[in-house]
């Protein structure tokens, strides 16, 4: 799905590298699954199952247009509280789309990472589909896939408050920095550009370290319909911001 000037001033550069403007950490809150299917007097899981494309379609665009890290939020900590029955098909259809797509995955060089799974409530055998695909996967640089899943950015916060209690550091010792390295992952950059489909603007408790300071965008489309020119108009939609990060002279878009 394009439309005329949908790439203008987005994508790869001459070499492979980022174009300029281009945000190195993209993230997305998949919102609107049930909204979608009930438009259309569905089931909710249709709503859920419709995601995939978008899902392929979303991780597709980003590989082009140069981003170089992408976090998807598909399951929270407080997603459990959901009817069981929804909970069981999601676990069944997630399962399903890691083993579906990941020769692709493989294949354009995406390194894929699942950010949460630590709750006992994760059945056995997707977990090990997570571990399965990460260890497949672990040697490619072309761009890496965090996939968020049983997450909690508070929950993240506190083990890592808990990994340095354990650890024995001096409170003079607890900086930013030294914090940010018990956290998962500690390579992974901070976010850049948060984009929130559905027109829904809150945070829900994803990533909050790394969302400090993030830009976000809230288009209205609901997620099973989001499609590349939708991220692409996102992109251009951050390439427009002044990013100060407290200060006064803007930034062009870049570090800080």
């Amino acid at each position: 799905m394009t439309h005329d000037g949908a790439t203008a001033g987005v994508g790869a550069a001459p070499g492979g590298g980022a174009a300029p403007g281009v945000p190195r950490h993209v993230a997305c809150v998949m919102d609107g699954n049930g909204r979608w299917a009930a438009r259309r007097s569905l089931p909710r899981t249709a709503g859920h199952r419709a995601a995939e494309t978008t899902v392929i379609d979303v991780i597709e665009a980003a590989r082009s247009c140069g981003v170089r890290w992408l976090s998807l939020y598909a399951f929270s900590t407080e997603n459990w509280n959901r009817p069981h029955a929804e909970v069981e098909f999601l676990m069944r259809l997630v399962r399903g789309v890691v083993r579906k797509h990941a020769p692709l995955l493989l294949a354009r060089g995406v390194r894929c990472r699942f950010l949460g799974v630590t709750d006992e409530r994760v059945p056995k055998e997707l977990a090990q589909d997570f571990r399965d695909l990460t260890t497949l996967t672990e040697a490619n640089r072309g761009m890496t896939l965090t996939v968020a899943f049983d997450h909690g950015g508070r929950r993240d916060i506190v083990e890592a408050a808990r990994s340095l209690i354990r650890g024995g550091a001096n409170a003079d010792e607890v900086t930013e920095r030294t914090f940010a390295a018990h956290l998962p992952y500690p390579d992974t950059p901070d976010v850049d550009l948060v984009i929130r489909t559905s027109g829904e603007q809150r945070i829900s408790n994803f990533m909050l370290w790394q969302v400090a300071y993030a830009e976000w965008v809230f288009p209205q489309v609901l997620w099973p319909d989001f499609r590349a020119a939708h991220f692409l108009e996102c992109l251009h939609t951050y390439q427009r911001r002044d990013r100060r990060f407290g200060g006064v002279p803007s930034q062009p878009n870049g570090a800080p």
